[in-house]
Protein backbone atom coordinates (compact mmCIF):
# COMPACT_ATOMS: atom_id res chain seq x y z
CA UNK A 1 0.00 0.00 0.00
CA UNK A 2 1.26 3.68 -1.15
CA UNK A 3 1.15 6.17 1.55
CA UNK A 4 3.97 9.01 0.27
CA UNK A 5 3.96 10.49 -2.79
CA UNK A 6 7.52 9.82 -2.62
CA UNK A 7 6.39 5.84 -2.65
CA UNK A 8 4.07 5.86 -5.84
CA UNK A 9 5.52 3.82 -8.70
CA UNK A 10 7.16 6.23 -11.56
CA UNK A 11 4.58 6.96 -14.14
CA UNK A 12 4.34 5.68 -17.53
CA UNK A 13 6.26 8.62 -19.72
CA UNK A 14 4.67 9.66 -22.70
CA UNK A 15 6.98 8.80 -26.18
CA UNK A 16 6.97 8.08 -29.51
CA UNK A 17 8.57 5.52 -31.02
CA UNK A 18 9.72 6.11 -34.57
CA UNK A 19 11.01 4.07 -38.03
CA UNK A 20 12.18 4.86 -41.15
CA UNK A 21 12.70 2.85 -44.51
CA UNK A 22 15.25 4.76 -46.63
CA UNK A 23 15.82 4.56 -50.69
CA UNK A 24 19.48 4.34 -50.58
CA UNK A 25 22.16 4.49 -48.28
CA UNK A 26 22.16 8.23 -47.64
CA UNK A 27 20.79 9.21 -44.47
CA UNK A 28 18.54 12.11 -46.38
CA UNK A 29 17.26 9.39 -48.71
CA UNK A 30 14.15 8.29 -46.16
CA UNK A 31 11.13 7.06 -48.45
CA UNK A 32 8.62 6.13 -45.33
CA UNK A 33 8.04 6.88 -41.59
CA UNK A 34 6.34 5.11 -39.17
CA UNK A 35 5.61 7.11 -36.10
CA UNK A 36 3.63 5.21 -32.81
CA UNK A 37 2.38 7.70 -29.63
CA UNK A 38 2.36 6.20 -26.31
CA UNK A 39 0.44 7.76 -23.09
CA UNK A 40 0.47 6.40 -19.86
CA UNK A 41 1.29 2.54 -21.33
CA UNK A 42 -1.29 2.54 -24.26
CA UNK A 43 -0.90 3.15 -27.77
CA UNK A 44 -2.39 6.26 -28.56
CA UNK A 45 -1.75 7.34 -32.49
CA UNK A 46 -0.47 5.72 -35.19
CA UNK A 47 1.15 7.75 -38.08
CA UNK A 48 2.41 6.58 -41.64
CA UNK A 49 3.72 8.53 -44.66
CA UNK A 50 5.49 8.22 -47.87
CA UNK A 51 7.55 9.99 -48.42
CA UNK A 52 9.77 11.10 -51.58
CA UNK A 53 13.47 11.18 -51.22
CA UNK A 54 15.67 13.28 -52.99
CA UNK A 55 17.16 10.70 -55.61
CA UNK A 56 15.13 8.36 -57.67
CA UNK A 57 18.24 5.54 -56.72
CA UNK A 58 16.40 2.77 -54.87
CA UNK A 59 19.01 -0.23 -53.38
CA UNK A 60 16.66 -1.44 -51.16
CA UNK A 61 13.27 -2.14 -52.62
CA UNK A 62 14.28 -6.08 -52.25
CA UNK A 63 14.18 -5.35 -48.65
CA UNK A 64 11.33 -2.98 -47.70
CA UNK A 65 9.37 -3.28 -50.82
CA UNK A 66 8.80 0.42 -51.61
CA UNK A 67 9.91 1.72 -55.03
CA UNK A 68 10.60 5.28 -56.81
CA UNK A 69 6.94 4.66 -58.45
CA UNK A 70 5.27 4.35 -55.55
CA UNK A 71 7.20 7.36 -53.87
CA UNK A 72 7.59 9.58 -56.77
CA UNK A 73 4.26 11.55 -56.40
CA UNK A 74 4.78 11.54 -52.58
CA UNK A 75 5.60 14.89 -50.60
CA UNK A 76 9.47 15.50 -50.10
CA UNK A 77 10.44 14.92 -46.65
CA UNK A 78 10.09 18.28 -45.39
CA UNK A 79 6.49 18.84 -45.60
CA UNK A 80 5.88 15.11 -44.21
CA UNK A 81 7.85 15.82 -41.39
CA UNK A 82 5.48 19.25 -41.07
CA UNK A 83 2.54 17.29 -41.10
CA UNK A 84 3.36 14.57 -38.26
CA UNK A 85 5.58 16.14 -35.90
CA UNK A 86 2.89 17.60 -33.78
CA UNK A 87 2.82 13.59 -32.39
CA UNK A 88 5.62 14.68 -30.52
CA UNK A 89 3.71 17.23 -28.85
CA UNK A 90 4.56 16.78 -24.84
CA UNK A 91 6.61 13.29 -25.46
CA UNK A 92 9.24 12.83 -23.20
CA UNK A 93 11.90 10.63 -25.32
CA UNK A 94 11.28 9.36 -29.11
CA UNK A 95 12.12 5.62 -29.50
CA UNK A 96 13.90 3.83 -32.02
CA UNK A 97 15.19 -0.04 -32.75
CA UNK A 98 18.74 1.18 -33.55
CA UNK A 99 18.16 4.17 -32.59
CA UNK A 100 21.41 5.70 -34.26
CA UNK A 101 20.06 5.14 -37.88
CA UNK A 102 16.58 6.82 -36.98
CA UNK A 103 18.04 9.67 -35.59
CA UNK A 104 20.58 10.43 -38.31
CA UNK A 105 17.99 9.51 -40.76
CA UNK A 106 15.68 12.67 -38.68
CA UNK A 107 18.01 15.00 -38.83
CA UNK A 108 19.58 14.33 -42.09
CA UNK A 109 16.11 14.65 -42.97
CA UNK A 110 15.29 18.13 -41.25
CA UNK A 111 18.56 19.41 -42.01
CA UNK A 112 17.79 19.39 -46.32
CA UNK A 113 14.99 20.69 -45.51
CA UNK A 114 15.80 23.64 -43.32
CA UNK A 115 14.04 22.81 -40.57
CA UNK A 116 15.41 22.24 -36.80
CA UNK A 117 15.27 18.53 -35.89
CA UNK A 118 13.27 17.59 -32.75
CA UNK A 119 15.31 18.40 -29.32
CA UNK A 120 13.93 14.99 -27.49
CA UNK A 121 16.56 12.40 -26.49
CA UNK A 122 16.44 8.80 -28.39
CA UNK A 123 16.07 5.45 -26.28
CA UNK A 124 16.60 2.50 -28.08
CA UNK A 125 14.97 -0.70 -27.90
CA UNK A 126 18.30 -2.72 -28.91
CA UNK A 127 20.20 -1.44 -25.50
CA UNK A 128 16.21 -1.89 -23.54
CA UNK A 129 16.29 -5.48 -25.34
CA UNK A 130 19.64 -6.37 -23.92
CA UNK A 131 19.13 -5.20 -20.68
CA UNK A 132 15.82 -5.97 -19.44
CA UNK A 133 15.82 -9.25 -21.05
CA UNK A 134 19.26 -9.95 -21.79
CA UNK A 135 17.92 -10.84 -25.80
CA UNK A 136 21.25 -11.47 -28.47
CA UNK A 137 20.73 -11.12 -31.29
CA UNK A 138 18.71 -7.96 -31.01
CA UNK A 139 17.21 -7.40 -34.46
CA UNK A 140 13.90 -6.29 -34.44
CA UNK A 141 12.25 -10.11 -35.58
CA UNK A 142 14.35 -11.41 -32.88
CA UNK A 143 13.36 -9.52 -30.03
CA UNK A 144 9.80 -9.16 -31.50
CA UNK A 145 9.36 -13.47 -31.80
CA UNK A 146 10.78 -13.51 -28.48
CA UNK A 147 7.99 -11.48 -26.86
CA UNK A 148 5.29 -12.10 -28.94
CA UNK A 149 5.27 -9.07 -30.39
CA UNK A 150 3.34 -9.12 -34.15
CA UNK A 151 5.72 -7.77 -37.00
CA UNK A 152 5.59 -7.26 -40.27
CA UNK A 153 9.17 -6.51 -40.59
CA UNK A 154 10.50 -3.50 -42.85
CA UNK A 155 7.18 -1.89 -43.39
CA UNK A 156 7.66 1.44 -41.30
CA UNK A 157 4.78 1.48 -38.97
CA UNK A 158 4.97 -2.00 -37.73
CA UNK A 159 8.77 -1.76 -36.96
CA UNK A 160 7.43 1.78 -34.82
CA UNK A 161 4.27 -0.52 -33.25
CA UNK A 162 6.66 -3.05 -32.66
CA UNK A 163 9.44 -0.68 -31.26
CA UNK A 164 6.52 0.90 -28.97
CA UNK A 165 5.08 -2.41 -27.46
CA UNK A 166 9.04 -3.39 -26.43
CA UNK A 167 9.44 0.11 -25.33
CA UNK A 168 6.25 -0.11 -23.14
CA UNK A 169 6.97 -3.63 -21.71
CA UNK A 170 10.63 -2.55 -20.78
CA UNK A 171 9.08 0.62 -19.01
CA UNK A 172 6.44 -1.69 -17.13
CA UNK A 173 9.30 -4.02 -16.42
CA UNK A 174 11.06 -1.35 -14.69
CA UNK A 175 7.87 -0.38 -12.79
CA UNK A 176 7.70 -3.51 -11.13
CA UNK A 177 11.03 -3.70 -10.22
CA UNK A 178 10.10 -0.12 -8.43
CA UNK A 179 7.35 -1.32 -6.94
CA UNK A 180 9.03 -4.79 -5.40
CA UNK A 181 12.07 -2.59 -4.47
CA UNK A 182 9.91 0.03 -3.08
CA UNK A 183 7.70 -3.17 -1.23
CA UNK A 184 10.95 -4.95 0.20
CA UNK A 185 11.92 -1.18 1.72
CA UNK A 186 8.42 -0.94 2.95
CA UNK A 187 8.38 -4.58 4.80
CA UNK A 188 12.15 -3.65 6.34
CA UNK A 189 11.04 -0.14 7.29
CA UNK A 190 8.03 -2.33 9.01
CA UNK A 191 10.18 -5.06 10.87
CA UNK A 192 12.24 -2.58 12.25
Amino acid sequence: MWHYAADMPPATPTFVAIDFETADRGPDSACAVGLVRVESGQITERLHRFIRPPRPLFEFTWLHGISWEQVALQPEFGEVWREVSPVLAGAEFMAAHNAGFDRAVLDAGCRKAGLEPPGLPFRCTVTEARRSWGIRPTKLDNVCRILGIPLRHHEALSDAEACARIMIASLSMDTMESLEAASAEDSARSQQ
